[in-house]
């Protein structure tokens, strides 16, 4: 990891104030603002492609051309492609596909395009790039293609690995990531979060399906809620357990008392201890409790999912129409990926769900997205690292037949109830083999970098 450098897409986010006036941003946001990162002296180890000014401008734009077009013209010296989540790299793929036209063009003729206007990143990026006709021919030849197989091994010869976060809600990007890089190993290295860093993957070129995190205790102090207990849902503090005492094969809920003063904080993270380095408990991160749908770092409760339901659902009253039932899916065939809403409607009136045009049923999709949280907006708004909220409504009968296929394959007709989330791909497969009609939000919803409110 000391030779060569490594082509990392980094990014800052918006900053918001919560209601009592404090500053609030993801850590990684504030490491790169702070003067650590910024006047950080040269490591071998983190030798990036991409300057400081382009990774701290605000405009997503802005900064991802910087980027992409800075590690284009140091592609022989590329020994590792990463971001921090496995989206965020299949972003820079998509926006490689989407603008190669031009980055060819300021190659070829070693000046940035107008419309990149930062003066800090054009300063900077002029330091780097030069005129290289050779290298214009190569991006052209290798992205006109159409076929973008293997395309980060073609465009960076050298790379060994990538390194993102595949694991949670990051492993459904895994096959698109070995489509796009030639099946190259997949470096999970760390587990954080904002409110703490927690734990180092020991053996980080093994595969994602194996990934265990083994916990620092000199972190924070780890305590556990067992996911089997009573306590999970309540949260009864004499059930917790000490790091030292869990038990292999078993889940717990992550509970930390850090430095920065958080008290037996819940993080929402489920954990199966999977063994121990020497003495340390090793874990495998299972999934965020109660979140439904995440394509990046936004996390959608079924709570939260069901409120925005309700909210676009009111939109079809006027029409005679009512939602009878529903379910999800985080679809990531696309870059970005979105929510897809499956919805079966009841015809109230006499004219009943027809009366139901394309217009009210995209401004039902945004309805929803306005219903949405702070992070999946500005991740809509700011980043463009989520695409539009898409409905699709299936015919009438559709949710019997969901019931009919779960009781075939062993559910009890009495237990049974609708997943407000959907995985299971023959499930997917019945849904969409019954959609009458697909509808995309409009526009963006509301989102400023201003004061988050309680609710957020």
């Amino acid at each position: 990891m000391d030779k060569g450098k490594a082509l990392h897409f980094l990014f800052v986010k918006s900053e918001t104030k919560t209601p009592g006036g404090l500053a609030a941003r993801p850590v990684l946001t504030s490491y790169y603002k702070s003067n650590h990162f910024k006047n950080r002296p040269f490591d071998a180890y983190n030798n990036y492609t991409s300057p400081t000014a382009a990774i701290l401008c605000a405009d997503a734009f802005q900064s991802m051309y910087a980027q992409m077009l800075c590690g284009l013209c140091q592609r022989q010296d590329v020994l590792r492609v990463g971001a921090v989540f496995a989206s965020g790299l299949l972003r820079a793929i998509r926006f490689l596909q989407l603008n190669w036209e031009q980055l060819a063009e300021d190659i070829e003729a070693g000046s940035l395009t107008p419309r990149v206007t930062d003066p800090s990143v054009r300063e900077a990026v002029a330091g780097i790039l030069r005129a290289d006709p050779e290298l214009a021919a190569l991006v052209r030849s290798e992205c006109s293609k159409g076929d973008w197989a293997g395309i980060i091994t073609r465009i960076w010869p050298s790379t060994k690995y990538l390194d993102v976060i595949v694991t949670g809600a990051m492993a459904q990007y895994i096959p698109t990531l070995k489509y796009y890089s030639g099946g190259l190993p997949m470096a999970c290295t760390m587990y954080a979060s904002s409110e703490c860093y927690f734990g180092l993957n020991l053996r980080p070129m093994c595969d994602p399906s194996e990934v265990s995190y083994t916990l620092m205790p000199n972190m924070c102090y780890f305590e556990f809620l067992p996911m089997d207990s009573a306590a999970a849902s309540g949260g009864d503090a004499s059930q917790l357990v000490d790091l030292a005492r869990v038990e292999v094969g078993r889940e717990y809920e992550l509970v930390i008392t850090t430095y920065a003063g958080l008290n037996r904080y819940r993080v929402g993270d489920v954990l199966q201890v999977t063994g121990f380095h020497n003495s340390a408990p090793q874990f495998r991160f299972v999934r965020r409790k109660n979140v439904l749908l995440s394509i990046e770092s936004d996390k959608t409760d079924e709570a939260e999912l069901q409120r925005a339901v309700e909210r676009a659902s009111a939109l079809l009253r006027p029409h005679g129409a009512a939602v009878v039932e529903y379910t999800s899916q985080a679809y990531t065939k696309s870059i970005p990926g979105h929510y897809v809403i499956y919805w079966e409607l009841l015809a109230k009136g006499p004219a009943g769900g027809a009366a139901v045009g394309e217009g009210t049923l995209e401004r039902c999709c945004l309805e929803m997205e306005e219903a949405l949280n702070t992070v999946y907006r500005q991740s809509r708004v700011a980043d463009g690292s989520i695409g539009p909220l898409e409905i699709r409504v299936v015919r009438p009968g559709t949710f019997e037949e969901l019931m009919d296929y779960a009781i075939s394959r062993g559910a009890s007709i009495n237990q049974y109830k609708v997943p407000r989330c959907v995985t299971f791909p023959p499930i997917i497969e019945l849904l969409d083999s019954r959609v009458v009609s697909s509808h995309f939000s409009p526009a963006l919803p509301h989102w400023t970098p201003g004061q988050r409110s309680d609710s957020d």
